[in-house]
């Protein structure tokens, strides 16, 4: 059954330019003007995903070809676009860069493709002239030989003046095919500060309702929001596949470390256990002194713990709970910042050793830079004691463990690069890797198996 579900994909051609303000300033655009929209995030980024939440009030979603399947794509795709008067795409650093760095697959161009989707490019216009044709020529021109070519329809200018856009407008538009749908100009007091694993989350902004309120003011003055919905419009009707239920279901209850410190979670994951059965609780390793009650098993997800090293140090209540849990045998999930705070200890930004839970063995320590960066397939390894098959996930961290576990063999996308990693039991399963269950349903399926005998 074909639909039609209006959409357009923001990018850029390289991390850096823009994409996320133009992003937030167009969601908190429409939303101004009362549409039901969508928001999603191209590739494995947590924290984008965060800033479209923040400005719609509800969830953004990954679109992964590598790590959800690209049979997955549309269905996740459509499941959470149905109803949206439109569905706002944003890009993964640059336009064509996907897989090792040599592929476009797991790209943004990868998803416009797959979804069909029409493409508009951030372009960062200070001090251009000229020279910015050739330069939208070339991305135009890299995939003229498929049969929707590069999918890019439109482009956006930024760090420009107003002056400097009509001149620049009119240049582009009379020697290229595509059009501009404005330009965000320059405005220092809007910039989103970083860190070592992206932007700061958005409650880390100060101030940061009062900048999204300034930013949608202003771009309703400088973007063609009026065009970019008739862009949208012009997508396409795509052939959604039937969603169907998941054959099992799981009367379970599991508990899920959310706080400032844990927040890296793919809410397809929490939605695809939920389908199957599961209860989610929330409990907060920084601030309560204990876990829900009743739980089956638990899941520590990804984060900053080494942010609040000394702060989840000083609940000793909570790290006790956790590791008696742990140690009785609650089967446990444990992604990069909960495999962390499984540990021992955690060098904190301070520079010292903070006790963890202690559930596992080692240390984890800064390296001063990016670690095992980017896809990966895990092979060889069991899951709560099943063989589900290879994993796709990606890792992306600053920091490493003398104890990193070995039950997997990560080998690397395009490359003969790999390495041992994550540590495995019928009740654990712990790394750096983040998964996307769409990837692989059966590291879900063996984690609740794994709950309800504990139940039992």
């Amino acid at each position: 059954m074909k639909e039609r579900i209006p959409r357009i994909l923001i990018s850029a051609p390289a991390s850096g330019a823009g994409k996320t303000t133009a992003v937030c300033g167009i969601l908190k655009c429409l939303k101004e003007k009362g549409m039901e929209v969508t928001a999603f995030k191209c590739g494995p980024d947590y924290i984008d995903p965060m800033f479209h939440k923040e400005v719609l009030e509800i969830d953004s979603y990954n679109l992964d070809t590598f790590l959800c399947g690209r049979e997955n794509i549309l269905k996740i795709f459509a499941k959470h676009a149905a109803g949206s008067e439109i569905a706002i795409l944003e890009g993964a650093m640059g336009y064509y860069d996907g897989i090792g760095g040599i592929s476009s697959e797991a790209s943004a161009y990868d998803v416009a493709d797959l979804t069909d989707t029409p493409a508009v490019l951030v372009i960062n216009g200070k001090g251009a002239s000229l020279s910015i044709v050739p330069y939208i020529q070339g991305f135009l021109g890299f995939r003229a030989d498929r049969a929707e070519g590069s999918h890019i329809r439109g482009v956006i200018l930024n760090h420009v003046s107003e002056m400097q856009y009509r001149r620049l407008k009119e240049l582009i538009e009379k020697e290229t095919l595509v059009k501009v749908y404005g330009y965000i100009p320059e405005m220092e007091e809007l910039n989103f500060e970083s860190r070592h694993l992206g932007l700061k989350r958005p409650g880390e902004v100060e101030g940061f309702k009062k900048k999204i309120r300034l930013l949608g003011v202003r771009l309703m003055e400088t973007l063609d929001i009026d065009g970019l919905l008739k862009l949208a419009s012009s997508a396409s009707r795509l052939e959604v596949p039937k969603l169907r239920p998941p054959e099992k279901r799981y009367d379970v209850r599991v508990g899920l470390a959310w706080d400032e410190a844990f927040c890296f979670m793919y809410k397809d994951n929490l939605e695809l256990l939920e389908e199957m059965g599961a209860e989610i609780v929330t409990f907060s390793p920084l601030h309560n002194t204990k876990l829900p009650e009743d739980i089956d098993g638990m899941i520590l997800c990804g984060g900053y713990p080494e942010l609040y090293a000394q702060w989840q140090n000083a609940n000793f209540w909570i790290r006790r709970a956790v590791r008696d849990k742990i140690k009785d045998g609650m089967p446990c999930i444990a992604e990069c910042g909960g495999f962390m705070y499984l540990q021992e200890k955690i060098e904190g930004q301070d520079g010292f050793f903070y006790e963890a839970v202690g559930a596992l063995e080692g240390k984890c320590f800064q390296t001063g830079s990016l670690k095992r960066f980017g896809y990966i397939v895990l092979e060889g390894g069991k899951v709560f004691g099943k063989d589900v098959g290879k994993i796709p996930a990606h890792e992306f961290h600053y920091y490493d463990s003398d104890c990193p576990g070995n039950a997997f063999r990560a080998k690397k996308p395009l490359s003969e690069r790999g390495w041992e990693c994550m540590i495995s039991t019928e009740t654990m399963l712990a790394g750096y890797p983040h998964i996307h269950y769409a990837g692989n349903p059966g590291v879900a399926e063996a984690f609740l198996e794994a709950c309800t005998k504990r139940r039992r």
